[in-house]
């Protein structure tokens, strides 16, 4: 029961490769297609109505990381990136 939203999750990467190709970020995407409408049942557009409302009903509800997390994030990656150029 602990990791419920896995289970959910059908199609990993779907959504956000949909995204991806219309060029838009996930949560701008979703959105559309939510606005849209579902469509008839057993549809590929029924199915990617689907996974836009999990998206955003489910998956960006989840806690968010503290700024000081994100900070550390920040500079952690920026030495990564340092590094990685040789410097």
């Amino acid at each position: 029961m602990d990791k419920w939203i896995q289970g959910a999750i059908k199609r990993k990467g779907a959504l956000s490769a949909a995204a991806k190709r219309a060029g838009k970020s996930t949560l701008t995407f979703a959105r559309n297609v939510m606005a849209r409408g579902r469509g008839p049942r057993g549809t590929a557009k029924a199915r990617l109505w689907h996974e836009a409302h999990l998206y955003v009903n489910v998956l960006r509800k989840l806690p968010r990381p503290s700024r000081a997390a994100r900070i550390r994030a920040g500079r952690k990656a920026a030495r990564t990136r340092a590094r990685r150029r040789g410097r």
